[in-house]
């Protein structure tokens, strides 16, 4: 399955407001939004969104409706959140989870 197009197009007019560098990128199969180098989330091929969150609040954002931790290979992936179609079915909840990805990636150095 191929990543959510309308779901990529929500994000990239979120993202249309930052004064800061966006560029997409094709990956894992699905689109992924990189803010000043860092990866911060993808429309994933699985019709979600992966979200890049603050590994220290790993319980309390895994323990919300339709959030799963990241794996690749069997190997779970730190700061990485995926959240499925249904709990983005209000632009209230993709609004606050692009806000999370923006606001930990900011904490990181631009590549």
């Amino acid at each position: 399955m191929a990543y959510d197009e309308r779901l990529a197009e929500e994000v990239r007019e979120r993202l249309a407001a930052l004064d800061a560098e966006v560029v997409e990128k094709r990956m894992f199969g699905g689109l992924g939004f990189m803010v000043d180098g860092n990866l911060a989330v993808a429309a994933s091929r699985r019709g979600g969104l992966l979200v890049r969150t603050d590994p220290g609040d790993a319980e309390e954002v895994e323990s919300q409706p339709g959030v799963e931790p990241m794996e690749s290979a069997g190997r779970r992936m730190p700061g990485w959140v995926f959240v499925a179609p249904d709990a983005l079915d209000s632009e209230g909840n993709l609004d606050a989870w692009v806000t999370r990805a923006l606001a930990f990636v900011a904490t990181l150095p631009p590549k």
